[in-house]
């Protein structure tokens, strides 16, 4: 019975170490016949195809993609050019082509002198079928037409005066206190100037305003304004939407 035990051990044994290296046959086979990651995708480069490249960068020309479906290749060298660089010299007996000689155009004559200022005195034309032409040759016209060139600026600073969307005061003053405020009323009143108190929140804090006004033309507002600093006081122009 031992023996039945030592024989089927030993038996075991070697069919483990077949099975072992049959293992390692197949892995080691793997390993060479796979190709191995990041090793073997680049293609390999033969002495050919090194040598197809340095030709091609040898003629590469930076401005082919600019050429389009018909590049404009660049011109050969001239026939006098050889390959050392040397210039070969024009033949000096070679017939040159023949210069054209241009003459600039002629200049319209200049007007004579008397017929410039004839020109320049004569009168200009006037059209007979406007009004103002019409009543300018008769008598009187002239005379006529004066007071209504003279009223058209008065015309024209009403028409502004009118169109003013502002209303003028002048302040004299902004005060804390009502009663600091009477009396710079009084003493505006004192030298015959009437004047107003207004009252507004700024701040949080109630401002009362000596302000006189309102004036419809800061030209009016201008002038109460000197007449107030004319007496030492101190005064401001305030603009206010209508």
């Amino acid at each position: 019975m031992k023996q039945g035990q030592r024989g089927g051990f030993v038996m075991g044994l070697i069919v483990g170490l077949l099975l072992g290296l049959g293992l390692a046959l197949a892995v080691a086979l793997y390993v060479t016949k796979v190709p191995i990651p990041f090793v073997n995708k680049l293609p390999q480069r033969s002495a050919d195809r090194d040598a197809e490249e340095r030709e091609k960068n040898r003629n590469w020309d930076p401005n082919s993609p600019l050429y389009g479906s018909n590049p404009a290749r660049p011109a050969s060298a001239p026939a006098g050019v050889s390959g050392g660089g040397s210039v070969v010299p024009a033949d000096p007996g070679a017939s040159a082509p023949p210069a054209v000689a241009t003459t600039p155009a002629a200049a319209p004559p200049a007007a004579s002198a008397p017929a410039r200022a004839a020109a320049a005195s004569a009168p200009p034309a006037r059209s007979t079928r406007d009004p103002a032409a019409i009543l300018a040759d008769r008598p009187g016209a002239s005379d006529a037409a004066a007071p209504a060139v003279a009223t058209a600026p008065d015309a024209a600073l009403s028409t502004r005066t009118r169109e003013d969307p502002f209303i003028y005061f002048v302040q004299a003053g902004a005060f804390a206190r009502q009663e600091d405020a009477e009396q710079q009323r009084a003493r505006l009143a004192m030298s015959g100037i009437e004047a107003r108190i207004s009252e507004r929140e700024q701040a949080g804090r109630m401002v009362y305003r000596v302000r006189i006004g309102p004036f419809e033309r800061r030209e009016a507002a201008d002038a109460a304004k000197e007449r107030l600093e004319a007496s030492s006081v101190e005064a401001a122009l305030v603009r206010v939407q209508k």
